[in-house]
């Protein structure tokens, strides 16, 4: 090997990263017109090969022993891949030639340190050791800047740390740092600072706007590091990319309808909760939209379906949107309804954001609503052309990529046609349950009660649905669990299982428990958590999840609890009968709404096996890495990355592969995310702030299930940390599909976040006799798994007791 001879580099003369990334860094940062201290490159640093005008140098850049920093800068060091921050030693303060020269020695020494060599190791980083000397600054505040947040991976946080003196106090941890994170907006959304603040405000400002400034020309988020002299003058001593980031959170939003649209996560939220991949918002989302979107062509507010806009919902940062500004149209042009009506029935508050539009002719209202009550009352005939389909369809399965992309699509067509029977379905199952609640809140307010007496009532009348769907499917499954606690040794068995194999030994047997857990698949096994995602798998696919599920209710049963659905008998008998009869045919249209979203689920679980089939074919191609990250493409992407398995540009199909894992990569930072429950314009998440609790600690929501009952809280954010409720407890979670149904055997009562009287969660815990508190607005963020409450679903509030 060629021994090369240390040289000095002026730093107006680093372009590129052969010197390390510190080097390029402050090169850059320099170009770019940022106030640098003075610096020079010791390129290939060897203490016993050192150019003969280092001292000469060393002198020029500190004169009269003004003291230096010397900083590692290897070949891998501070890029893109890997930052090796700290692995190296840096040596500051140092005030004479002697001194330089130790320092020297010393970086030099740690590339062979034990964290350095493991370091290296690890991230398969090899590279030779070059030193920035670089003009110390008099700080008397220091710190870094981070212009994307590291933690959350938001690219419009900013995140600054800051210390009086200099910034290795907050390298080295040995104080505390003041903290703010700061909006695109340049509003400081969160900050922890100590008495002394470091920082006065508008230098905050100061350095995120030179942040921003920097990752504007790099094109990448960055870490930087700076200093605050005693002048008040701001220098920047480093700068380098975050390598800890995924891909940007909104790589993938869709375009806003409209800059004042009011933007909601209510009533979406609960069909589709949490954050989705991108096949899923291209075909479950825009299956919704095309659904909504005719609504609004049949009512006459829209010439025709839009198939390249999203204008009823949004799709932000992973998370999909009701656009409540479109929803609005209907109100202003059917008679019977207002904007007030319309927030009240989506947000359960009236949103002052949204603002109505101008309220059309009577005539034409009139016109409008007949058609779209029309199109809602003959959801029959459309719900019986479906199930003509579904008797013969399949999922689709060709052999090739290009022909199993070809059935995909067609069967897009039979999702596209399933959402818009439920959504007619729901239409017509929405009209009579609230026509019911406004007119008993009416009744209640006229005898001298409240509103919330009124609604209690409403809820409690729709219990007792004939046939709902939901309700059905849990009993079935409860069956299956019981004959597996009424036979001791079976039910030993199965729990000492693993959940997976517990299910398999009971599904593949030859008993009446085995047949049973086979009709419970063969009716509903395309359901499940999150049912509408494409990439989650249903109970039928996901036997480790119905099993983990299935021993809970069976552990609860052995425990005493039973989870039998009650008798309901429907209090009726005070009221006129053409109140009776609407709520009849409440609940009617509720248990025609629960089938209707079965079949819809029924057409995605098809999609969701054919996509995964697709998948798998071009990972066995070698198109994909694996099948999964099929998952993380859009939709209209998928035909050129099935060309690609032909005889495609292989530099477009890594840069696609790649976009699709930086994608994935992102999903997980996007489900961390909370919203506000109404935007205006695109949603930006934002750190909740507990709900106020009202007088004496109590939670005010909205009564969707009666019944008063005291218990234990059980928080649970997702469906996972529902595994480990105990018999008895109060269910608190944001919201509830069918995945959490069979945990409702377990508890005691349920609350939520949001949702409605006819919200999933509330039709099955009526079923079940279970109190149930909706549209708290927040009770995850001040309950607390143990804290024991009051639910009073008759009240629709939640009273935290001592």
């Amino acid at each position: 090997m060629t021994h090369l001879t240390t040289a000095i580099v002026e730093l107006d003369d680093v372009t590129d990263g052969r010197y390390g990334g510190k080097a390029l860094g402050l090169a850059e940062l320099r170009a770019a017109g940022f106030d640098v201290p003075a610096a020079f490159v010791l390129a290939d640093a060897d203490p016993d090969a050192l150019p003969p005008g280092l001292e000469q140098r060393y002198r020029e850049l500190a004169p009269e022993g003004q003291p230096v920093a010397v900083r590692s800068s290897a070949a891998g060091e501070d890029g893109v891949e890997s930052s090796f921050a700290g692995q190296y030693d840096t040596v500051l303060g140092v005030r004479d030639y002697v001194g330089l020269l130790d320092a020297v020695r010393r970086c030099v020494a740690s590339t062979g340190s034990e964290r350095a060599s493991a370091y290296q190791h690890d991230s398969g980083i090899t590279g030779t050791m070059h030193l920035v000397v670089q003009e110390m600054v008099d700080a008397r505040a220091a710190g870094v800047v981070f212009s994307a947040d590291p933690v959350s991976a938001r690219r419009d946080l900013a995140v600054v740390d800051a210390v009086s003196g200099l910034g290795e106090q907050l390298v080295d941890g040995s104080t505390t740092s003041d903290h703010y994170e700061v909006d695109s907006g340049g509003t400081v959304v969160a900050s922890a600072v100590g008495d002394l603040p470091a920082l006065e405000p508008h230098e905050v400002t100061e350095v995120v706007a030179g942040a921003r400034a920097a990752e504007a020309r790099w094109g990448r988020p960055l870490d930087l590091e700076w200093a605050i002299d005693r002048s008040g003058r701001l220098r920047w001593l480093q700068a380098r990319p975050i390598t800890t980031l995924p891909g940007d959170l909104s790589a993938m939003d869709s375009r806003l309808a409209g800059e004042d649209h009011v933007y909601t996560r209510c009533n979406i939220g609960e069909m589709m909760p949490g954050a989705f991949c991108p096949l899923t918002a291209s075909v479950s989302g825009q299956a919704i939209e095309y659904a909504m979107q005719t609504v609004q062509v049949v009512a006459g507010f829209q010439d025709a379906y839009v198939e390249d806009r999203w204008l009823q919902l949004g799709y932000f940062s992973g998370h999909l949107f009701l656009n409540m500004t479109e929803g609005t149209g209907l109100s202003s042009g059917i008679l019977g309804n207002s904007a007030d009506q319309y927030s009240l029935s989506i947000c359960g508050r009236v949103v002052d954001e949204l603002v109505p539009l101008p309220p059309k002719s009577f005539p034409v209202r009139l016109a409008n609503t007949v058609r779209l009550t029309t199109f809602a009352l003959t959801a029959s005939r459309a719900i019986r052309r479906l199930d003509d389909k579904l008797a013969t369809f399949e999922t689709p399965s060709a052999s090739e990529p290009r022909a199993l992309l070809a059935e995909l699509d067609t069967a897009l067509e039979l999702y596209f046609e399933a959402t818009l029977t439920h959504v007619r379905s729901s239409s017509r199952a929405a009209v009579p349950a609230n026509v019911l609640e406004q007119t008993l809140v009416k009744q209640a307010v006229k005898a001298g009660g409240t509103e919330e007496e009124g609604r209690a009532r409403a809820s409690a009348l729709l219990a007792g649905g004939t046939d709902v769907e939901s309700a059905v499917m849990l009993g079935q499954l409860d069956d299956v669990v019981g004959a597996l606690a009424g036979d001791a040794e079976a039910a030993e068995r199965f729990l000492a299982k693993a959940p997976a194999d517990a299910v398999a030994d009971v599904r593949d047997g030859d008993g009446p428990t085995s047949r049973a857990l086979r009709d419970f698949l063969a009716r509903h096994g395309h359901r499940g958590y999150r049912e509408l995602c494409l990439r989650d798998p249903s109970w039928g696919d996901d036997p480790d999840g119905l099993g983990t599920i299935m021993q809970a209710m069976l552990h609860a049963r052995q425990l005493g609890n039973r989870g039998e659905r009650p008798t309901r008998a429907v209090d009726d008998g005070d009221l006129p009968g053409s109140v009776r009869r609407i709520a009849r045919w409440a609940r009617w249209g509720a248990a025609g709404r629960e089938a209707t979203k079965s079949r819809m689920v029924l057409v995605a679980h098809h999609l969701s096996r054919g996509y995964r089939m697709l998948g798998q074919q071009l990972a066995e191609r070698g198109v994909l890495p694996d099948a999964d990250l099929v998952f993380f493409f859009d939709r209209i992407e998928l035909p050129a990355l099935v060309d690609a398995s032909g005889a495609g540009d292989e530099r477009d199909l890594a840069d696609m592969v790649s976009a699709a894992q930086s994608r994935r990569a992102a999903l997980p930072f996007q489900q961390l995310l909370e919203f506000p429950d109404v935007s205006v314009g695109r949603p930006v998440p934002h750190v909740p702030q507990p709900p106020p609790s009202g007088e004496d600690g109590v939670i005010v929501g909205r009564p969707a299930s009666s019944g008063v009952v005291e218990g234990v809280v059980r928080v649970a954010s997702t469906v996972s940390e529902a595994q480990a409720l105990q018999p008895g407890e109060v269910l608190v979670a944001p919201v509830t599909d069918v995945g959490w149904t069979p945990y409702f055997t377990l508890i005691a009562a349920l609350v939520t976040d949001i949702g409605s009287s006819v919200s999933h969660g509330a039709v099955v815990a009526r079923e079940y006799g279970l109190p149930c508190v909706v549209n708290t607005q927040g009770a995850t963020r001040v309950l607390r798994t143990g804290d024991r409450v009051r639910v009073d679903g008759d009240r629709g509030t939640v009273t935290l007791l001592e």
